[in-house]
């Protein structure tokens, strides 16, 4: 499975972007889709998951109400809208794939694949 995630830029706060991920082969469906961010200096961590027919969201307790995970089986992508920036949110964006995951913890070493990362930049 290869994942190209597109979608990043600059967004002064309290704005809003919408990540994309679009996955190649025709498994996608069995596959739960994980976002994760890296800000500079810091670990990466978990943001959303969603389980292969979407009715499983998981959220870090940071964006709870502010970012939606979603996925477009039909499409091979996920989508991570993200609403009410904040600088704190300013990171690389990974999407990421596994079978493994089990819910609600969709760990590092649970991942399968990973996409290259988009950078989101939030001004403040």
């Amino acid at each position: 499975v290869q994942l190209q995630a597109s979608g990043g830029g600059l967004v002064q706060a309290g704005g809003s972007l919408r990540l994309s991920c679009a996955a190649s082969g025709r498994t996608f469906s069995s596959f739960g889709m994980g976002w994760f961010r890296q800000a500079p200096g810091k670990e990466r961590e978990f943001v959303a998951a969603i389980g292969g027919t979407d009715d499983k969201l998981y959220y870090v307790d940071s964006v709870k109400g502010r970012f939606t995970i979603s996925r477009d089986n039909a499409k091979n992508t996920v989508y991570l809208k993200m609403n009410s920036l904040k600088p704190e949110d300013t990171a690389v964006y990974y999407c990421s794939a596994s079978r493994f995951w089990d819910p609600p913890a969709f760990t590092l070493s649970a991942v399968e694949y990973w996409g290259k990362g988009t950078l989101v930049t939030v001004s403040s």
